[in-house]
């Protein structure tokens, strides 16, 4: 770089001037090159009399790489100014910057100049036009340039898959996807990763079998979508065949990479996977220090957490809002009070981390959990910004727990009213009421839900097993093993029962006699993923279940009995945390 200035320097005091391909060629090597000086590009640029379409373009898009989409744009309207005719290359530039930049009307000027000037039927221009179209929302418009196009490419195909599926429109993008004549691995990928963003993990493995029987070669962006499915779904057997398939075929991971299988690991219930994959990385960026300090906090495991968060400083590593909550949380979820209030100091005295929502939220959380209410109400009430239904649902949980009427009645109705559609608000306040005896307030929780046609979430417990996804909901027959199932689960609760279970009824919502209560409790999805597990796995065995909802007490108490009595480790993740079920006892401590 420093020899490319000095020769331009040269000509200058000689008095020469180069040639508009000599000056290209500075500009190009300052604007797009990785050792470049694009403030120098500038100079070169300001200093010729007669600047051509390739210089124009050059400085595009050197603007484009160093996100500055506003002067690429200001760059495309000087041209026109200087009367410089625009070119094939100039377009797809300065409609990415318009995209980027999110100039509406701009690039709806852009595309009339892509017709007015004869590229009309140029595919690249066509295809960022597609792309700036959908960045806008304006999926119309992006479908009828599409609908248009004589030759549609790949490329044509899964922008507009990604433009429908960005947007919510999934099965739309399938309807897409299905017309293409041909698919890479881009558009497959394309698809799946839709339907992993939309929680649609079930359609995700469909599609990616479908993929593989037609032979298309697994990349590492098609395997970074299948892992989040398998995080999703709890897939642990499936995730692992994809991180062994990576390692066979030498596909060198990257830091997101190796991140997105830390974190399937961790939330499939393995964690000395995680750890292992964690400590053969020869660089940890805050990404994968987040995501391993997060996965011991999730286990419960808050002493490791923090040792890990102490490792990481030592390295250098600077902590971030994330880490803090990482920390913040493994302090809740193992009961660390003390640990939790010197980090929530130490995150803005020494790192200067400024107090979020979240990490307010979970210091009410670990304060309420403790049974210190009164002080996570005083927490709530001197936080510096309104507090929102995350922040106050962590205190109504905790009245629940605890028992504290009062203060979950003015709380729940509070968290009611700042989410309004939330099921899990009105349940959490039903659920206090039931439990004081309190049916007529139950009663009413639940005719408001009714009124605000508010459904509550069904709840849902999944298992992998013999790389079978088995998902069962409470009360559900349409297994195929369905009749072994429930014969298995009344075996393991008259099994458990002689060793002192006694149905706990106390969150059941309905009025109803001892008896009557107990017999939903019989069948919840979780003791039908149980009794599963149980005829598919031998004593000894290890099994994994994952939640969709908080494990309820119940199913709670019924699964440390049934580990000990069938020699099960039971992993179980629900929404908050995992639970490892091992001779008789919860790594939870039964404070969860």
């Amino acid at each position: 770089m420093a020899e490319l200035k000095q020769h331009h320097s040269n000509f200058i005091k000689l008095g020469l001037s180069a040639d508009n391909n000599a000056m290209g060629r500075i500009i190009k090597f300052c604007a797009v090159s990785e050792d470049g000086d694009l403030s120098y590009a500038l100079k070169v640029f300001d200093a010729m009399p007669d600047p051509d379409a390739f210089i124009y373009n050059t400085l595009m898009r050197g603007h484009l790489q160093c996100q500055d989409a506003r002067r690429s744009i200001l760059l495309y309207l000087q041209m026109l100014e200087d009367s410089v005719t625009p070119n094939n290359f100039t377009f797809p530039s300065v409609v990415r910057a318009c995209s980027v930049d999110n100039a509406v009307e701009v690039g709806k000027q852009v595309h009339a100049h892509v017709l007015k000037f004869g590229f009309g039927a140029d595919g690249f221009c066509l295809n960022n036009l597609i792309h700036m179209y959908v960045n806008f929302l304006a999926l119309e418009e992006a479908r009828r340039i599409f609908d248009k196009m004589l030759r549609k490419d790949v490329v044509s195909w899964t922008t507009l898959i990604t433009g429908y599926s960005q947007w919510g429109l999934v099965d739309v993008a399938f309807k897409i996807f299905e017309l293409m004549p041909e698919r890479n691995s881009v558009s497959w990928n394309a698809m799946i990763a839709a339907y992993v963003q939309s929680n649609r993990f079930h359609e995700a493995f469909a599609l990616f079998d479908r993929m593989t029987a037609e032979g298309v070669v697994l990349d590492k962006f098609v395997a970074a979508s299948m892992l989040s499915a398998c995080t999703g779904l709890g897939a642990l057997e499936q995730g692992k065949w994809i991180h062994e398939y990576l390692e066979k075929k030498g596909i060198k991971l990257d830091s997101k990479l190796a991140t997105t299988i830390i974190d399937m690991y961790c939330k499939c219930g393995c964690l000395e996977k995680a750890f292992e994959v964690f400590n053969r990385l020869p660089y940890k960026g805050i990404s994968s220090w987040n995501c391993i300090i997060g996965g011991f906090a999730m286990h419960g495991k808050g002493e490791t957490a923090i040792e890990l968060f102490k490792e990481m400083e030592k390295e250098g590593a600077i902590p971030d809002s994330i880490t803090f909550v990482n920390v913040l949380s493994a302090c809740a979820h193992s009961g660390l009070v003390e640990e939790g209030r010197h980090y929530f100091q130490y995150m803005t005295e020494v790192h200067e981390n400024e107090c979020k929502m979240e990490h307010y939220g979970c210091m009410v959380d670990l304060l309420g959990r403790a049974g210190l209410l009164e002080e996570a109400k005083k927490l709530i009430d001197e936080m510096p910004m309104r507090p929102d239904a995350g922040v106050l649902g962590a205190l109504l949980g905790a009245c629940r727990i605890h028992g504290n009427l009062e203060l979950g009645e003015q709380i729940g109705k509070r968290v009611i009213e700042l989410e309004p559609n939330n099921s899990g608000r009105y349940v959490l306040l039903a659920n206090l009421y039931a439990k004081a005896g309190r049916w007529e307030d139950v009663a009413s929780v639940r005719k408001l839900m009714n009124d605000r046609k508010v459904k509550k979430a069904p709840g849902f417990s999944v298992i992998e097993l013999k790389g079978s996804v088995n998902e069962f909901i409470a009360g559900g027959r349409t297994h195929p093993e369905t009749k072994l199932i429930y014969a298995k689960v009344d075996e393991m609760l008259e099994t458990i029962r002689s060793v002192g279970y006694v149905p706990d009824t106390a969150g059941v919502l309905h009025d109803l006699s001892e008896e009557g209560k107990e017999n939903p409790l019989f069948y919840h999805n979780e003791k039908l993923a149980i009794a599963y597990g149980l005829l598919n796995t031998k004593p000894g065995e290890t099994f994994r279940i994952t939640k969709n909802l908080r494990v309820c007490g119940d199913c709670h108490q019924a699964s440390k009995l049934i580990s000990k009595v069938f020699d099960r480790e039971i992993i179980v993740r629900d929404r908050n945390r995992f639970h490892h079920f091992r001779n008789g006892v919860c790594s939870c401590n039964d404070y969860w």
